[in-house]
């Protein structure tokens, strides 16, 4: 089978263009100016499933509309996802204020995103879901490559530098 006659399935690198749009809102678009198409080996995690159910079977140059309910994306909210800690536990120098995203280590060295939800005189409101949680995604999709992946590729499960275009 020639390249171009390929069509994404399990284990091919697909390059893709993309727009994610929430709330009609454009919250990511590869094609703009400072934007890159991503390639990926299909099945190996690296995007939503259920993104990568929608672009089986799909061609180069093909084009498609997906919309992925929040529990098909990154879940609903989930109310335990929020934790209260005294004010005092904060440095000085991290700005305190409502929508401030912050990286929080855990004992074992473990990174958390959250953000600061509610501030009151002596505790911060950290919400540890998802930036995505609880929304619908609407992507606009382009196929711009597709190939087989490398050896290599396939032994670390993940495209490499250099090769994330058709050969």
């Amino acid at each position: 089978m020639s390249e171009n006659n390929l069509t994404v399935e399990d284990g091919m690198v697909v390059t893709l263009s993309y727009r994610l749009t929430v709330d009609g809102k454009v919250i990511e678009d590869s094609e703009s100016e400072d934007g890159e198409p991503i390639s990926f080996i299909l099945g190996a995690g690296q995007i939503l499933p259920a993104l990568e159910e929608e672009l089986v079977g799909m061609q180069v140059g093909d084009r498609k509309q997906v919309t992925l309910q929040p529990e098909d994306g990154y879940g609903d909210i989930d109310p335990e996802d929020y934790e209260d800690f005294e004010r005092g536990e904060f440095p000085d120098d991290i700005p305190l204020q409502v929508g401030q995203e912050l990286v929080l280590s855990d004992d074992e060295g473990e990174d958390h995103y959250a953000v600061i939800e509610n501030i009151t005189d002596k505790h911060v409101r950290l919400n540890f879901n998802h930036a995505l949680a609880g929304k619908t995604l609407d992507f606009a999709v382009h196929i711009t490559a597709l190939r087989h992946p490398t050896p290599d590729e396939l032994d670390h499960g993940h495209v490499h530098d250099g090769h994330d275009h058709e050969e």
